[in-house]
């Protein structure tokens, strides 16, 4: 793993995860970050920095509970993944290998389970299923989400090859962003209230 992953650095431009969510909570997040370069200012939220203490935390608390729950025979923590084909690359929580043979990632949110899971998150554990399967050559159809708000609720997200294809369509519209294609905005006109970029936005 370490041989493969020794010039991580150089992939810095590939897509990660998180740069797939703020294209799925908008595109023109993208269009104007990484075309125009025009960056953001926030503070850091509370959310924020309390999910990086979860994160600290996490491989302390979290020693037995999976391999009894979900029949873990190996983990990796705060792994590096690359998948050149795609170009995405992204540093998952854990990777799991599972009694079946099959491996899958599983994820820390600093946040309380509503009974669905969004479709940012599930882009994100899907992205990382279609990395796990490059770097290890293993099948991947699950991933798992830890809710650490409310009691570290262990969520299993289901991952299936048509999921996988359409994430794939999802990379290439992204990338079509980076060649300067001005995308259309997100259809949610509540997101652009708070947005960064609503003063130089055309809707």
């Amino acid at each position: 793993m370490s041989s493969y992953l020794n010039s991580f650095k150089e992939y810095e431009y590939y897509i990660t995860p998180s740069d797939m969510m703020e294209y799925l909570y908008c595109p023109r997040f993208i269009y104007y970050m990484k075309v125009l370069g025009i960056q953001q200012y926030e503070e850091q939220s509370y959310k924020v920095q309390k999910g990086r203490s979860i994160h600290e935390k996490k491989e302390e608390e979290n020693k037995n509970y999976l391999r009894k729950k979900i029949g873990v025979e190996n983990k990796e923590v705060d792994v590096q993944l690359v998948c050149h084909e795609l170009k995405i690359r992204g540093i998952v929580d854990e990777v799991l290998t599972l009694q079946d043979g099959t491996m899958a990632p599983l994820d820390y949110k600093f946040a309380k389970y509503e009974e669905k899971i969004y479709k940012t998150l599930r882009t994100q554990t899907i992205l990382y299923s279609i990395m796990i399967e490059k770097v290890y050559n293993k099948k991947v159809d699950r991933g798992f989400i830890v809710y650490c708000r409310g009691g570290d609720k262990l969520v299993e997200v289901s991952i299936k090859a048509k999921d996988k294809e359409e994430v794939k369509k999802q990379i290439s519209a992204y990338q079509k962003v980076l060649t300067g294609y001005f995308p259309k905005a997100t259809g949610y006109k509540s997101r652009c209230m708070d947005c960064t970029y609503k003063n130089i936005c055309i809707c």
